[in-house]
């Protein structure tokens, strides 16, 4: 089965394998992922002026001030800042702290959390290329996640195994984005960037500051255990760490 939400500025799809649930109590289930994802955008958008966020940028609240949910962000913030020697830095965003490029993970690992809890076989929530999975999508088949290729929109770059997350991040579909914490500016240094790992938020984390710092910050991988890290490069050609698995295209 399967869902499509619009919700955080993108389309949000869910699939799920119902395994020994009935038609009515996979839509609660559904219901309640969804809910969770308009949860996050309800806090943590930057571009509706009344959210938690955007009033904490504004320097009308402070961070103790928000919702329980904030406390638990910006504390993976502060984590992916360490684990990526400051190449993911929301505090350093113009504007002040934003944590857009950790949040949409965040809130797609949370909402494939809830299909899990509810009893389903298996589940993948996929918040805009931000993949949460859990369980196998069809018995003894692995999630099989195509990166798509940065300069052709109809072409895939490679086919990744996963058994829980993966974020890609690059420019090639929103433009230039991304924000180079030590200079100042928007920039990316490579075309493509995806990371797995056992969490979707921190994976968010490491692929936005790969993006941006490109190969000098692999070595941030190491500092947590379970990711790997896929880059394609200017020139075309690619790079992947000892625990990317490939398929088939």
């Amino acid at each position: 089965m399967a869902h499509e939400e619009r919700v955080m500025g993108t389309m949000a799809s869910l699939r799920v394998r119902p395994g020994d649930l009935g038609s009515a109590a996979v839509d609660d289930a559904l219901a309640e992922a969804c809910a969770v994802l308009h949860r996050a955008d309800e806090l943590f958008s930057t571009w509706n002026p009344d959210s938690p966020i955007s009033r904490l940028r504004r320097r009308q609240s402070a961070i103790e001030d928000l919702p329980a949910e904030a406390s638990e962000v910006v504390s993976l913030c502060r984590k992916a800042r360490w684990a990526t020697n400051g190449w993911f830095d929301p505090w350093a965003m113009p504007g002040g702290f934003d944590p857009t490029g950790l949040v949409k993970g965040w809130a797609a690992e949370r909402a494939a959390l809830v299909l899990r809890r509810r009893g389903l076989a298996a589940g993948m929530v996929n918040a805009g290329g931000d993949i949460s999975v859990f369980g196998e999508p069809e018995p003894a088949q692995p999630w099989r996640i195509g990166v798509r290729d940065p300069w052709r929109a109809d072409a895939l770059a490679c086919v990744l195994q996963i058994t829980s997350a993966i974020a890609t991040s690059g420019c090639y579909e929103r433009g230039n984005h991304l924000f180079d914490p030590f200079a100042g500016t928007a920039a990316a240094t490579v075309p493509s960037a995806t990371v797995t790992g056992p969490s979707l938020a921190l994976a968010d984390a490491l692929a936005t500051a790969l993006a941006v710092g490109g190969e000098r910050t692999l070595g941030a991988l190491t500092r947590l255990r379970g990711y790997d890290a896929y880059l394609i490069r200017g020139d075309g050609s690619q790079l992947a760490t000892g625990g990317i698995v490939f398929d088939e295209l």
